[in-house]
């Protein structure tokens, strides 16, 4: 007895829809094993937070290196009346245990980090803790004698080295920060802590524009809160790769990142 040919399409086509719902279930299963490993920092040894945040006169700017909702550092800029007679601006350590890279031993002057600088257990800190403690990044005085100072007064953009505690470990990182050079106001472009506790971490190279580029992640690094008005999903081919194709959807998602 024959077959009738219309059965034999449609077995066919059953055929050939169930093998491209596996494909589909073999990539959905893919992308669910990159997400998860996107998803895991402690995989990561630098992890890096884009930002851009302005601080201008008056205003300030709360870092949280580590994203846990506790805040460790304040940068603000003083600003004497709206003629800007006196303008300073600041980074202040908002925990017992926070430092921050200064000039020399004893010094309340902050460091302007190029790139490539080692931020480690021999860096400079600024020595004690005080609840008025502010380490000073740049000041100008508008009258008289129209002084100013600061290592980072001349310079376009440049590194804070910081040290802070991790459930009682100490964790080194930094802060990029560009000067607009208009009555001192500045922008934070980012930052980045090593997760290992006691481990140095390196500023890295600086470029004309604050983006994130391939070369920027050493091994195990890691990109979070990408810049939400610039979203970009990884590709399903992408996320098929699973595992492998994290650092290509990691360097995607980095090169919409900019300052």
């Amino acid at each position: 007895m024959k077959r009738s040919p219309g059965l034999r399409k449609t077995a066919n086509l059953s055929d050939l829809v169930h093998h491209q719902l596996s494909m589909y279930a073999l990539a959905a299963s893919a992308a669910e094993v990159g997400l998860l490993a996107v998803a895991q920092p402690t995989q990561a040894e630098v992890v890096y937070t884009p930002a851009h945040a302005r601080i201008s006169a008056g205003s300030s700017v709360e870092l949280d290196l580590n994203n846990d909702g506790i805040n460790d550092f304040r940068l603000y800029l003083y600003s004497y009346n709206e003629f800007h007679l006196f303008s300073a601006l600041s980074v202040r350590p908002s925990q017992q245990s926070d430092r921050v890279v200064v000039l020399a031993e004893g010094s309340l002057g902050a460091a302007a980090l190029k790139g490539g600088r080692k931020v480690g257990p021999h860096s400079p800190f600024n020595a004690t803790h005080f609840s008025s403690t502010r380490v000073v990044m740049a000041w100008q005085s508008r009258s008289g004698s129209r002084k100013s100072g600061g290592a980072w007064l001349k310079v376009d953009k440049a590194y804070l080295g910081l040290k802070f505690v991790i459930k009682g470990k100490v964790h080194y990182g930094w802060a990029r920060v560009r000067m607009t050079h208009v009555y001192l106001d500045a922008i934070l472009t980012g930052y980045a802590y090593e997760t290992i506790p006691n481990k140095p971490i390196y500023t890295w190279p600086l470029r004309k524009t604050d983006d994130v580029e391939e070369s920027n992640f050493g091994p195990g690094a890691s990109l979070t809160n990408p810049i939400p008005d610039a979203p970009q999903s990884a590709s399903l081919g992408m996320l098929a790769l699973g595992a492998q194709g994290v650092p290509l959807w990691r360097r995607k998602e980095a090169a919409l990142e900019g300052d």
